[in-house]
């Protein structure tokens, strides 16, 4: 499967944006999808995940309240809706995905089809 990631941009803090990670070649209802972002000299981290079917979500501390996943298999999409963004949310984000296991949606070792990223910076 191929993936897509789209969205990022300049936005000031408190403000919004959406990302979607658009997926071809396979149908995106049988896969698990994360958002990762690394930082600037900083490691990858997890975001946000979502399950195959949407019945389980994940949350990294820092964005929870904030952030929110969601999924269109009909669209073959998953979007992260960002809100209330802060300058530490600056980061290249990364959408990925796996076939469904019972790992942790946050372990970005279990993700085997990587998005290019695409980069949000938040303003102070």
């Amino acid at each position: 499967v191929q993936l897509q990631a789209s969205g990022g941009g300049l936005v000031q803090t408190g403000g919004s944006l959406r990302l979607s990670c658009a997926a071809s070649g396979r149908r995106f209802s049988e896969y698990d999808v994360g958002w990762f972002r690394q930082a600037p000299g900083k490691e990858r981290q997890p975001v946000a995940g979502i399950s195959w079917s949407g019945g389980r979500t994940y949350y990294a501390d820092s964005v929870k309240g904030r952030f929110t996943i969601s999924r269109v298999n009909m669209r073959n999409a998953v979007y992260l809706q960002m809100d209330s963004l802060k300058p530490e949310d600056t980061a290249v984000y990364f959408c990925a995905a796996r076939r469904p296991t019972v790992a942790r949606l946050s372990t970005p070792d279990t993700y085997d089809y990587w998005g290019q990223g695409t980069l949000v910076t938040v303003s102070s």
